[in-house]
This record gives C-alpha cells, structure tokens and sequence, in this order.
C-alpha cells in the first residue's frame, strides 16, 4: 500500500512538471510570436542622427529631447539646424547622415539681455521682500522704477543647465564660454529681455536697453538705458529707432568704422559688446576700452 502510494505521488510530480514545462513552452511560443508582429522597426538613420546630437534633451529644438528630435528631422528634413547646442557641426553631421547638402554658412545662436543696468544705474522705488523669482516682481507694481529692465532674481540662472547665466548686482549676465544656446533663459524671462541672436563672429554689437519710454523717462530712471537720440543711426545705417528704443540689424553685423562710430557717440553707452572676448562696458560719455573685433 505504501510502495503504491509513493508511486502514485511520483506521477503527480512528474505530470506537474511536465506541465509547467508545457504551460512555459506554450507561453514563450506567444511570446515570441508577439514580440515578432509588435516588434517596433527602428529607422537606422534615426540611429544614427539620436548618437550625432549632443543628447542634452536641452529642448532647444522644439522638441522634448534629442530623440524625439532625431526622429522628427527624418520625418521633416526643414527642422535639420534646429539643434543650437550642436550648431553648425552637428548639422552638418546630422546632413551627412541623410544625405542632404548643406551650405557653411550657419550661424551660433546665443541669448543676448537687453539691459546693462546694474543696482546702482536704476531707480527702485521700493524694497521687495516677496517670493524671490523674477515673474513675481514683475507682477507687483511700483518696485523698479523700469517696468522693462532686469529685476536680478535669476529666473533665466534657474533655467538655464550649463551654469552659463549668473545675476551680478541685480543684473544677469551669460558666459558665453559655457552657454550652448539652448534658449531656455530666453522662455524664462517674464519680460522677454533675452534675445537669441545669430552670433555671425565671436563678439557680437547689441543696443543692451528693452525700454520704450521717451529718452525723458528713461533717464529718470536709469543712467544706462536707451533715450532714442538717433546718434547711433547717424553713424551707421544697420541702427533704427523703433518705438523709442534703437535696434540693430545682426544679421547685417559686421565690425566697421560705423559701428564703432555709433558704439563711441552713444551718450549713454547703451549699445556694447556681448561674446566670449568682449570688451568691458564703457560708461557713459566713455570711449570704449577695445575694438570689438
């Protein structure tokens, strides 16, 4: 009776054995045969262009990271140079890969802030002891006397992460030896005074003022901002004035006996140079310390 049972309890352990064997087999088959007709086919191209970019997922391009972004420029070739961190190197690369033709010419994008006015150059009418970020003070009234300067609370440093944006006595400034051109600062401005400009060489001529008030206002309230005299626009033709406030033409920018001109006679030393080896701001009534070549 015992011998009997025992055999009895092998063939149980046998028959479960074989099957979870079967039952394993069985599932494996439907999962290989899943895997087979769900399987997702990857363009190589896709590939190829994901491991060329510098796969920072900065979403400069417009897209929420750099793969994403390979897959859209495949899709859409239009979008090949979106990537600034990249700039002209990895586009090219980027072309070589689908085999397109790009000309030489690109240009680095990098944020420019049109301001210069540190603590000391503007008016404030009154302490602020709020939430320190930049969106908050712009939304309280009656703080900085210029409703469109720099407040100094780092929104822009925050956004930005390649610690190329650092706020200096109220007023932020980029190096320009560390920012890739992402645009990030530039979405995170509540007053929109960063501006991506197309670096055509290393140190770029900016107007760094954002003020629309009449030059009466502005030198109310501010010894660096722009007054509209119209002497840079005598000088050299790339300045206009717009609605109180010069502006130039960067895509037109090169250095020249105008520029400098216009650079030298500004009375209040608005515009300057921004890049990786530019000249100090001159004060106002200052010739400048450097050419800005």
């Amino acid at each position: 009776m015992t011998q009997i049972m025992i055999l009895a309890s092998i063939q149980n352990i046998i028959l479960a054995g074989l099957t979870l064997v079967a039952l394993g087999t069985g599932f494996a088959i439907v999962l290989l045969v899943a895997s087979i007709k769900l399987k997702v086919i990857i363009d190589p191209k896709i590939e190829a262009i994901h491991e060329a970019l510098p796969n920072i997922d900065c979403g400069a391009c417009g897209f929420a990271g750099c793969g994403q972004y390979a897959k859209a420029v495949v899709d859409d070739p239009e979008l090949l140079g979106k990537c600034a961190p990249g700039g002209p190197d990895t586009a090219a690369a980027v072309a070589g890969i689908m085999n397109i033709q790009i000309s030489n010419g690109g240009k680095l994008v990098r944020p420019v802030i049109h301001c210069r006015g540190h603590a000391a150059d503007k008016t404030f009418y009154a302490k602020y002891d709020g939430i320190p970020l930049c969106t908050a003070v712009n939304a309280a009234p009656n703080v900085q006397a210029c409703k469109y300067g720099c407040m100094g609370y780092g929104d822009c440093v925050r956004s930005c992460k390649f610690d190329a944006l650092h706020v200096d006595d109220r007023l932020a400034t980029v190096d320009y030896v560390k920012c890739t051109g992402c645009g990030a600062c530039a979405k995170a401005c509540p007053r929109f005074l960063i501006e991506m400009v197309p670096f055509g060489q290393e140190n770029m001529m900016t107007v760094a003022c954002s003020s629309k008030e009449s030059g009466k206002n502005t030198r109310a309230f501010c010894t660096v901002g722009c007054i509209a005299c119209k002497m840079c626009t005598k000088k050299s033709e790339l300045f206009t004035i717009d609605n109180n406030l010069a502006r130039m033409d960067y895509e037109k920018y090169e250095t020249s006996e105008d520029t400098e001109a216009a650079m030298e006679k500004c009375p209040t030393g608005v515009i300057v140079c921004r890049g990786k080896n530019a000249p100090a701001d001159r004060q106002p009534g200052k010739k400048p310390k450097a050419k800005t070549a």
